[in-house]
């Protein structure tokens, strides 16, 4: 059965990483700031989909890997899965200063906000919920 609920609140908290990574971009503010938000969008939306099922949730900040362990049928193209990838690399567990730490290009940054707001719509109709009772 269905947990329709507990999928609600993974998706509320990932629009709301949406949201501001949105406004971030819009401010044209700092791209690491940015990707962090968009890495923890994409995430919760992928765990969105165990979470409906009442599945456990892999504990792991990897898209691509939470992406392969789903069970529903969410068919991403090669293009969308590099964004997961992408997106993986933005998040960190210590965001202190290192030898590879970089800002991602802004026009990556773009392409990937776009990704993930469509992914967000898109997980929403895969599990029959309606985006705006998870915007409240």
């Amino acid at each position: 059965m269905p947990n329709k609920t507990s999928s609600i609140e993974w998706l509320r908290i990932a629009f709301h990483d949406i949201q501001s990574a949105s406004i971030l971009y819009a401010a044209n503010h700092y791209t690491d700031s940015i990707g962090n938000d968009l890495q923890q969008a994409l995430e919760k939306i992928l765990k969105s989909i165990p979470a409906y099922n009442s599945e456990k949730i892999k504990k792991s900040h990897d898209l691509v890997e939470i992406y392969e362990t789903l069970n529903l049928p969410l068919e991403l193209s090669d293009i969308e899965i590099r964004y997961l990838d992408l997106a993986t690399d933005y998040f960190r567990e210590d965001r202190y200063p290192n030898p590879h730490y970089c800002l991602p290009p802004r026009e990556e940054i773009k392409e990937v906000l776009y990704f993930t707001n469509n992914l967000f719509y898109q997980v929403c109709t895969l599990l029959n919920i309606d985006p705006e009772e998870v915007k409240q």
